[in-house]
């Protein structure tokens, strides 16, 4: 079969033929219908070295994924040959106390993952490829009615990820109170969705894109600006002065960073979900008083399963482009431009 496989840290991707893989005992062989492609492939690609995570090239890229039931190991029970499925990303040890709750993506027996921290796409062959081999099925998760895998792939990693972010900072967005989305991307889009569907806080977002900025609105922002000089000052005049009670930063770059510590308000949460190395200086008078900062990946199992049925209402949709698989580094490099709107899916 074809698949598109990252030879080595900082090299460009390469489709070449592999063997189709076949299920040992607990696997399960998953047709793709859709493979997501993310930001932090780039990463992968132009900025990973040996030494920076427990794993290295080569592997077949593609973790965010969803198809069909392909094929059994002996022992497996549960799937069907055929079943619509979407694959939890993050592979743990399957029995850390983490990964007992379905949080594999912080196994705390990383010595008994599959591949410590990663899994599909991430250390071992993911989904840019005609099958993926699953090591255990307790990774699928049926799709519920009326979502096709072209829509769920993202799902696994775009939607999980802000919904894991937003799930944790539910008490702090009651009426009356405001969130900051910060970059409109692949992830934000499907985070302002959230916001609007899980909460009732105003949303705030911003973006250096028009069309970005455009498509926030469109998915249910109050108020969308440009990261000017005057933007903190915009952002608390929106919130009373008070500032606003959750940033998600999708970003995480120093400016980004710096805006969202500026217009933070007390007893807030400071969310960092991007990964652009940004640095946020914190000491007892440099943030709001009781501002919680924390980062995120992923989210949990059970957690996917909601955002699964959230996608299915039409409520946590990605606005999706597809490629063929032999147009997967086109698709990177548009991504890598910056004039990719929303997320880009590669269906064998």
């Amino acid at each position: 079969m074809r698949a598109l496989r990252l030879p080595n840290w900082k090299t460009e991707p390469e489709l070449v033929d592999v063997p189709q893989p076949e299920p040992g005992p607990g696997q399960v062989v998953v047709k793709i219908g859709g493979a997501g492609a993310c930001h932090s492939d780039l990463h992968l690609m132009h900025d990973f070295e040996a030494g920076a995570v427990p794993w290295n090239p080569p592997f077949t890229l593609g973790h965010e994924n969803a198809g069909w039931v392909h094929a059994l190991g002996p022992g497996v029970t549960g799937p069907e040959v055929g079943q619509p499925v979407a694959v939890y990303g993050p592979w743990g040890c399957g029995s850390c106390a983490r990964c007992r709750v379905g949080m594999d993506t912080y196994c705390e027996n990383p010595a008994g993952a599959p591949a410590p921290g990663g899994g599909g796409g991430l250390g071992l062959d993911g989904g840019m490829a005609e099958y993926l081999l699953v090591p255990d099925a307790r990774h699928l998760v049926p799709l519920p009615e009326g979502l096709d895998p072209v829509q769920a792939a993202p799902l696994t990693d775009a939607g999980l990820t802000p919904y894991h972010a937003i799930r944790r900072s539910w008490p702090k967005l009651a009426p009356g109170n405001t969130a900051l989305v910060i970059g409109v991307g692949g992830l934000g889009h499907v985070g302002v969705q959230i916001l609007k569907a899980t909460t009732a806080a105003k949303i705030i977002a911003v973006d250096t894109r028009d069309d970005a900025l455009t498509l926030a609105r469109e998915y249910g922002a109050d108020l969308t600006l440009r990261p000017d000089e005057d933007a903190a000052d915009r952002i608390r005049a929106a919130t009373g002065g008070r500032g606003v009670d959750v940033v998600l930063d999708f970003v995480g770059a120093d400016a980004t960073l710096k805006l969202g510590v500026s217009v933070a308000r007390t007893l807030g949460d400071l969310t960092i979900v991007g990964i652009a190395g940004g640095t946020l200086p914190v000491s007892f008078f440099s943030v709001p008083y009781e501002v919680s900062i924390q980062t995120v990946y992923w989210g949990s199992r059970p957690e996917l399963i909601e955002v699964l049925d959230l996608g299915a209402r039409g409520l946590a949709r990605p606005k999706v482009t597809t490629f063929g698989l032999d147009e997967a580094v086109s698709a990177y490099h548009q991504l890598r431009d910056g004039t990719l709107e929303g997320r880009a899916v590669i269906v064998p």
